[in-house]
């Protein structure tokens, strides 16, 4: 039986109160505990972690954080470390993602110096790659994957495949409602794949990949069942928690 990984980043969304309405309406769902295939996971904002992870136990529900630090300590003002993140017990840990990038710089090396420090603390990371529009439409899709995906492993020893997770997403595809078609996302797995088989032999192979722009219930079926899509990064439709538990519903059933 395939496994899926169904994320949720919530950005910056998500007061105390709404937190806690959202996992005591996810609790109404029984169904949840009985999906052994699929990994359910929640990435809310700093400050709602341990309350998130207190509720999230009840319902199987696993927490990761939305960003941490390149930095290992230290002076760094409104920063949060990698050990910081490790000394409450969080398992997942977004780097990479494209509005990181976009309005705060992250570039493939900070993403890279990220991913050292949440592996040095045990930390599974879900690295973000994708291209722009204007890098789709000019077909430099394959050049940008190949150049990001080349700037974060290079020189990276890889132990357990499973403990990493990549994301795909068309930046094109966040927030616009847009989303590529389920084959365009698979042909740009199959390449991610092939890249991380180069780099990794069959260890490679094992590294689960997320599909992430504009998922929701009515479309993730048709992306689940790609051959190289393992699960999805969910924005806007994982503040819900009817369309968070049907995708979930729907990736336990595949």
């Amino acid at each position: 039986m395939k496994r899926y990984i169904i994320a949720g980043n919530w950005k910056m969304n998500m007061s105390k109160g709404e937190a806690i309405s959202f996992f005591q309406n996810i609790s109404q769902n029984k169904d949840l505990k009985k999906k052994d295939n699929v990994t359910a996971i929640i990435c809310p904002v700093f400050p709602l972690l341990t309350l998130s992870q207190e509720a999230g136990q009840k319902v199987n529900i696993l927490i990761g954080a939305q960003n941490v630090s390149n930095k290992e300590k230290g002076a760094f003002t409104g920063e949060v470390s990698a050990e910081i993140l490790k000394s409450i017990e969080i398992p997942y840990c977004i780097i990479g993602h494209s509005e990181r990038r976009q309005y705060y710089g992250d570039t493939d090396e900070v993403i890279k110096q990220k991913w050292l420090l949440l592996r040095n603390n045990s930390i599974n990371p879900i690295i973000c790659i994708g291209e722009t529009l204007q890098e789709r439409e000019s077909g430099a899709t394959f050049d940008v994957i190949k150049t990001q995906i080349t700037a974060i492993f290079k020189e990276m020893d890889l132990t357990q495949p499973e403990d990493l997770i990549i994301a795909y997403e068309p930046v094109w595809a966040i927030g616009t409602g847009k989303t590529a078609t389920p084959e365009m996302a698979q042909e740009v797995h199959k390449y991610i794949r092939d890249l991380m088989k180069e780099l990794y032999d069959e260890k490679g192979c094992q590294i689960p990949l997320l599909y992430g722009g504009s998922v929701n219930p009515a479309n993730i079926k048709d992306l689940l069942t790609q051959n190289d899509i393992d699960g999805a990064l969910i924005g806007g439709a994982s503040l819900k928690p009817t369309d968070f538990a049907t995708m979930i519903q729907i990736a336990g059933e595949l």
